[in-house]
């Protein structure tokens, strides 16, 4: 059973990596039950066909012989206090809702959002079953570098967070370094199963083309606090008429971005999400692809953005506004330039880049690391390796 806030068919971080991961368990023979929201992801209302995005306590079929369940939610706007009630309300219906579904050989809890592994932790305890939590984000120091938490008393979200994480009979994490972390802390059962692609999904491109007027830059993914995209805009702004920033996605800082890049007069254009050829052709008519995490959060040394592996895959030039695990991972790749969170050394790399396009056109070896370290196929292999040694045997599938 798996505990997730966010699932199919919406898109989002736990979304991409959970269809992938079930996918490979569904290829295997495994059963795996879903207990999500009704999918109401990124507006914080329905935006889709009721028959798309699930009824309260109705199952669903998914992609791949999965079971759904759905639980309601609360609509809300971008105010974190706001998605915080609704992530709470869903999380606790979330309990009576893993009653009316067989009983699991494992419960599975995804954070963020937070409030579900109470949630994952009384499910497991009453129904008897192993808990796997899996922190995809390093939290609960993320709580603190947020400033949500401020002050020498934990707050009930740092308790609850380390209560859970002490008590799970496994605790995933998607980097080594955080997963050192919690074994510091005496965390006694931690692995790390990264996140990934299926690179049999996304296609070779050919280099960006030799001579090129404007000089195109990308970003594709989150536009919030985490990113410290505000760099990137007044980076643009420098440079000029000479490049342009593509930024695709949605995130509560977006109307401050476009604000932002109105008042500079940055060369940006702001797009919805995009998904399947769309993003293609997106990927296709860039010279790099911008990876961001802002540099004065300690917690982010541990963090590698999910959108790395995808921009790894694609063969791209990697502008890396990064440091840590996520730094590493795109020099031991090879996959572009690591750059200081600071517009005047973000636009110097860019007239660099326009001026030496040589230094665009990479050498495959970051597909080659994705398929060697990140393609879903093995990580999901690791991840049912784990599961069977915990429960000393093979889950059975009974449909």
């Amino acid at each position: 059973m798996l505990l997730t806030h966010s699932y199919w068919p919406e898109q989002s971080p736990p979304q991409r990596r959970w269809t992938a991961m079930i996918k490979e368990f569904s290829r295997s023979g495994w059963d795996v039950d879903v207990v999500t929201p009704v999918a109401h992801y990124p507006f914080g209302r329905r935006a889709l066909p009721r028959r798309m995005a699930g009824r309260p306590f109705q199952l669903q079929k998914g992609q791949f012989a999965e079971k759904i369940l759905r639980v309601p939610y609360l609509r809300h706007g971008n105010s974190r206090a706001a998605r915080l009630l609704d992530q709470c309300f869903s999380a606790a219906l979330s309990i009576p809702a893993g009653f009316m579904l067989r009983k699991p050989d494992v419960v599975i809890v995804t954070a963020p959002g937070l409030p579900s592994l109470i949630s994952g932790y009384v499910l497991a305890k009453v129904r008897r079953a192993p808990l796997i939590v899996e922190m995809r984000d390093a939290w609960p120091d993320l709580a603190r570098d947020a400033r949500l938490v401020e002050g020498s008393v934990k707050s009930v979200v740092e308790h609850v967070v380390d209560f859970v994480q002490h008590r799970a009979d496994l605790v995933v994490t998607v980097t080594d370094g955080f997963a050192a972390t919690l074994r510091a802390r005496g965390v006694r059962n931690v692995a790390t199963v990264s996140n990934g692609v299926h690179l049999d999904s996304i296609p070779v491109l050919d280099p960006p083309a030799t001579e090129r007027p404007v000089f195109e830059a990308l970003y594709l993914g989150n536009h919030g606090e985490s990113q410290r995209l505000d760099v990137a805009i007044r980076a643009s702004a420098l440079v000029g008429d000479a490049m342009h920033l593509h930024m695709v996605g949605h995130g509560t800082q977006r109307p401050m971005l476009e604000k932002l890049a109105r008042s500079l007069n940055a060369p940006v254009t702001f797009h919805a999400p995009l998904s399947g050829d769309a993003m293609l052709q997106r990927y296709a008519s860039a010279d790099t692809c911008l990876v961001s995490l802002r540099d004065d959060w300690t917690s982010f040394e541990t963090t590698v953005p999910s959108k790395t592996y995808e921009v790894l895959a694609v063969g791209r030039h990697v502008t890396a506004v990064v440091r840590g695990e996520a730094a590493r991972i795109v020099a031991d790749a090879e996959a572009g330039d690591i750059v200081a969170s600071d517009p005047e050394a973000l636009a110097a790399l860019w007239r660099e880049l326009a001026a030496d396009r040589g230094r665009l056109v990479r050498n495959g070896d970051s597909r080659q690391w994705v398929k060697t370290h990140a393609e879903y196929e093995q990580l999901a292999g690791r991840y049912m390796e784990l599961i069977t040694g915990l429960l000393g045997r093979t889950p059975v599938a009974t449909r």
